[in-house]
């Protein structure tokens, strides 16, 4: 994915237990403080933010992969989590991409490929690595 400029506006009101929201060219949601540090968990928070992020930067770019190597997707699924503690953060990928039933074991082979692929060219991966983060792929692929 591209790198460059992106901007978002969040309006904020009622102190910690209060919200916010967030708005940007396509993305509105709202915001909250999490529970566990006494806010309302009312809406979207920064780990949430960041692993959505990470997940879209990475199921867009594996998108673009199996479709330029025209494999016969039928869909293409995907389940993230992040998890933090003071040593770090690990965010993990589950995707699953389903082929059409005729697909041949090569183009099985192309989408498992296509994974690691996605993984090395994800931008927003990239720089959480770079910060530190670990990244783990579990991907599957089946055949309908």
């Amino acid at each position: 994915m591209a790198m460059g400029k992106k901007e978002i506006k969040i309006v904020w009101t009622g102190g910690v237990a209060g919200s916010g929201k967030l708005e940007g060219d396509y993305l509105k949601t709202e915001l909250a403080i999490p529970r566990s540090y006494k806010g309302s968990g009312e809406g979207s928070d920064p780990m949430e933010l960041l692993v959505s992020a990470a997940a879209t930067c990475y199921i867009a770019t594996l998108t673009s992969i199996l479709e330029n190597r025209k494999l016969p997707v039928e869909e293409v699924t995907m389940d993230s989590e992040i998890e933090a503690s003071k040593e770090g953060m690990k965010i993990t990928h589950v995707p699953q991409i389903t082929l059409s039933a005729d697909a041949a074991e090569e183009q099985r082979q192309a989408a498992e490929k296509a994974m690691e692929l996605a993984d090395k060219a994800c931008t927003v991966g990239n720089l959480l690595e770079k910060a530190g983060a670990e990244i783990d792929i579990r991907g599957l692929v089946l055949n309908r």
